[in-house]
Formats: structure tokens, sequence, C-alpha cells
């Protein structure tokens, strides 16, 4: 199995004292999330992944206050941290917003972040949303906005549901110099037979973009009473349609330990990738991430 580097494509930090990640402190999302309402911070990253491989990881943005879209990127870059540790950042702007454009320029202006995300995701059943309308991605003033990323060389990380994937392709065909990543397997959260057909179809939809990569993270989101099987499952799935050239792997932690295990994520991604030649896995587990993440511009310092 696999034994080289690995680049943790997608993390969170929060400090849970600060009050400033809103879904946290609020408990709307119920007391199923109770174990993430404690601080988790590089140190408790760094002792979690000690000897599992980890060489470097990127921050992704973690739903903090939206008034404040700045003060994630400023916060963390006051933390101290190992090595390696959330080398890169994927921050968070409200494309919608006509103060995106500002709001970009300034995360710009900190060497670490390379990349944007936003949720988006939209469903059918308003249980499942996180958006009230399925017009985000066809929006034109948040498409304007989408296009100014390319002026900093900013990727775009977005969660969306499988109902949305065809609208990633037909985006991505758009702005053909972004580089759009999909987030945690393509989000499978329609566990039926219909709900999975819906995302293996989807997937294939927005998988004939080519500057369309995808993490394999959290497949257990939706899937809590997981087996070896039903993970390698959509793993494969994701991969097979990406190909290993737009696959990463991530963690997704420490959201993904309301499930899974950190030691035990990467050992079965390590069984499920072992079937990819040697230099599929290194694409895998470390190399897609570095050049998607830009981790060898300008290397920032711990």
């Amino acid at each position: 199995m696999y034994d080289g580097p690995i680049i943790d494509a997608h993390h969170h930090f929060w400090d849970f004292g600060l009050g400033r990640h809103p879904w946290l402190m609020s408990g709307e999302a119920g007391d199923d999330i109770a174990p993430l309402r404690r601080d988790f911070l590089p140190d408790d990253y760094a002792r979690m992944a000690d000897g599992c491989g980890i060489v470097s990881s990127v921050h992704v943005e973690g739903n903090w206050d939206p008034a404040d879209p700045i003060g994630e990127t400023e916060w963390l870059d006051g933390l101290e941290r190992p090595a390696g540790i959330a080398a890169r950042y994927v921050a968070y702007a409200p494309l919608l917003e006509p103060c995106a454009a500002g709001i970009l320029e300034r995360h710009a202006a900190h060497e670490r972040v390379v990349g944007i995300r936003e949720i988006l995701s939209w469903h059918p059943d308003p249980a499942k949303r996180r958006l009230p309308d399925n017009d985000r991605l066809t929006s034109p003033a948040w498409r304007q906005n989408l296009g100014l990323l390319s002026r900093y060389g900013f990727s775009f990380d977005l969660l969306v549901s499988p109902w949305q994937l065809d609208d990633v392709r037909r985006l991505a065909e758009t702005f053909p110099d972004i580089s759009f990543i999909l987030n945690h397997c393509g989000n499978p959260m329609d566990r039926d037979a219909g709900g999975m057909r819906r995302w293996r179809a989807g997937l294939a939809s927005a998988a004939k973009a080519g500057n369309v990569s995808i993490k394999i993270s959290d497949p257990v989101a939706y899937d809590p009473h997981w087996s070896f099987d039903s993970l390698a499952d959509v793993m494969l799935t994701a991969i097979d349609l990406f190909g290993p050239a737009r696959s990463m792997f991530a963690s997704d932690y420490p959201v993904a330990g309301l499930h899974i295990g950190f030691a035990e994520w990467i050992d079965v991604f390590r069984r499920v990738a072992a079937r990819f030649s040697a230099a599929e896995q290194r694409a895998i587990f470390h190399d897609n991430a570095a050049a998607l993440y830009r981790m060898a511009d300008h290397p920032p310092q711990p």
C-alpha cells in the first residue's frame, strides 16, 4: 500500500471560545455535532496526524462569521503551527455581493490564500439544502464576481448537491481559466437507488469539464454506518470518473471525525487506492493537491 508523502487537501481549524462560527455556536444543527464544539487547532491536528505521513495541508474556510469574511484569513495567519500544516488556505468570499471584488483583493494580499470556497448546496428537500434557491450557479452577478478569481490565480472549491452537477459542468466550461474543485465526493446525500444514480450521472457530467477536479473526502457524511465496501464504492466511482489525475485525498477533519478516525480514514484510502499504479497513488495522495494549491509557489514559512 502507499507509504509516500500525503497532502491533506481539506481540513478546518476553529477556536470554539472565539464564537466566530455561528453554525457551531447556535446548536441549530442538533446535538449530533456536539463533539465538534471544542477547539481544533494546529497542534490538535498535528497530534492526530502524527505518524500518518502528512507532509502538508490545506485549510478550507469553515463557515466563519460571514459578516467578517477576511477575519478567518487574518486569524489563521496569527496561529503558530508545525511546518507544512495549513500551508495554503481556501478562503471565503460572498460572490453574490457587491463587496466581493474588494474581499478577493484583500484575500490576495495573504500569500497562503490560493482559492475561494462557497457552500452552494441546493436540494428539493428544504431540510437538505443550504441555499433557498437553485439559481446561484447561473446568476449573472455571481458569475461576474466568480470570473475575478482568475485575476489572482485562485481556484474555486464548491460544495453542491448531485442536483447541481450538470450546472457545475456548464459553469466550468464557461470559465476555463479557473480550476474548480468539487468537495466531498460530489456529496452523495440521497442514499436510495435513485439518489445514487443521480449522483453518478451528475459526476459523469461534471467530469466532462477538464478543469473540474474532485476531493475524495468525507464519504462517511451520508453513510454513518459505513463498511469498507460502501466507502470503496463511492470513492472508486469518483476516481474512475475523474481519473487519478483529477482526484485528491482529503480528510475533512474534524467534521469527518464524527464518523471515522483519522488514521482509520487513511487506512481505508490506502486500501482503496492500492489498485492504482504507484504513480497514480502518488498523484492522488500528494501531487494533484500540490499542483492545484500551488504548494511550490513561494512556500510560506511556518
